[in-house]
């Protein structure tokens, strides 16, 4: 099964998910997306085909989040491509489907 994860080395979710889709065999393409973030209109159609709204996947805990208090997803996705930690981390995508996996473990529902 291919899966693409969009990973940040540096968070220890992102690397578990990445070890349990390797582990269950996954072709795996890794995007680690704070440094090379996805265009608005890929970030757009993921979070969508997650059923996510920028809302749903914003980082509220990064500093950067704090602006976004009030705004509209319109802002918070371009914020986003500006300021890519403000992606909620790791987003996997399969044939199955996108999700965020958090935990970890829910890349089994991509599986």
């Amino acid at each position: 099964m291919k899966a693409t994860i969009y990973h940040n080395p540096r968070c220890s979710k992102s690397r578990a998910a990445l070890a349990l889709l390797t582990q269950a065999g996954a072709d795996v393409t890794v995007v680690e997306y704070p440094k090379t973030p996805p265009t608005r209109d890929a970030l757009a159609a993921l979070l969508a085909r997650a059923g996510l709204t920028p809302r749903d996947a914003l980082r509220t805990g990064e500093a950067e989040a704090g602006p976004l208090k009030d705004a509209d997803d319109a802002r918070i996705l371009d914020a986003m491509v500006v300021y890519p930690i403000l992606i909620e981390r790791p987003i996997v995508e399969t044939a199955k489907g996108v999700l965020i996996a958090r935990p970890p473990e829910r890349v089994h529902e991509l599986l």
